[in-house]
């Protein structure tokens, strides 16, 4: 894959010659192109002037920032320039925040950090002191004239460099309405704890596959060799275990499935406890 950047990682006196590379793939999804139906010719899409409905020439287009409704503020392409950020060949690493401690939110785009002819060692070091402290390091990087905050993070063998978000970007909590922790009452939670239990495993992320471009690429495939595509149904999930009654909990059953059992501090039931049922009584003779 193409470089996206090369230059120097460092922290302290430690520094590694480093290249980025991606380390997702967006570029295997299906893109489709708009086509006139008659003639099967591509779209062309115009630039056209909402004032006169005439067409506006590349030179003529400049970018505008609205800050009223129709009002605009035109920034130039020498301003765009005096905004942009000199590149830089270094990313330097501030500081080693724990990895609990980062909200998931602001992670973006992940890339690997690919060291460069004798850096080998030097990669190695500072791969396995961030696993063994379980930490990110946070830096910045300027990608294409812009500023990014940088965190690098160990990923099996790989230093990944991941993209960031700024602060202002995430939408804050108070902005919706939660319930409370007080609404989360004890037996109710004693069963939601036992029923994670029970479904807990390990990640396995090549069994969740997306059906949808599947079977995107099946109908296309097809239509190429003048065939029918023929789509299988993917399989429905599991039955949900049965919930049982508010104050009562959930433990696997001997066949497999689930049963209720009593949150902490209430005794089992046992066959003396249960309430037999009452016999019916009989009308007295005269």
């Amino acid at each position: 894959m193409a470089t996206i950047w090369k230059g120097t990682l460092s922290f302290g006196l430690v520094t590694v010659p480093v290249e980025l590379k991606r380390a997702i793939r967006d570029d295997e999804r299906i893109h489709f192109h708009m086509l006139h139906d008659k003639d099967m010719a591509p779209i062309r899409y115009e630039r056209v002037c909402t004032a006169d409905g005439a067409e506006v020439p590349w030179d003529d287009v400049v970018k505008g920032y609205e800050y009223r409704k129709g009002k605009y503020v035109v920034v130039t392409n020498e301003e765009f320039k005096t905004a942009a950020l000199s590149a830089s060949s270094t990313v330097a690493v501030r500081e080693f925040v724990p990895a609990s401690s980062i909200d998931a939110r602001y992670f973006e785009t992940p890339y690997f950090l690919i060291p460069g002819k004798g850096g080998e060692m030097a990669y190695a070091v500072m791969r396995e002191a961030i696993k063994k402290t379980d930490t990110v390091g946070l830096g910045t990087i300027v990608i294409h004239q812009r500023e990014h905050v940088a965190g690098l993070k160990a990923v099996g063998n790989a230093l990944v460099l991941e993209l960031m978000r700024f602060a202002d970007e995430l939408v804050d909590e108070s902005d919706y309405t939660f319930p409370s922790t007080k609404d989360a009452r004890a037996p109710e939670l004693h069963m939601a704890q036992q029923l994670i239990d029970g479904l807990k495993a390990e990640f396995h992320p090549e069994q969740y596959r997306d059906q949808y471009h599947a079977n995107l690429m099946k109908i296309i495939k097809a239509k190429m060799k003048g065939t029918e595509a023929k789509l299988t149904e993917p399989e429905s999930a599991p039955a949900p275990p049965r919930l049982p009654p508010p104050g009562e909990g959930l433990t696997r059953a001997p066949g497999g499935g689930t049963a209720a059992t009593p949150p902490p501090g209430r005794p089992p039931a046992t066959a003396a406890h249960r309430k037999r049922p009452s016999r019916r009584r009989t009308a007295r003779s005269a």
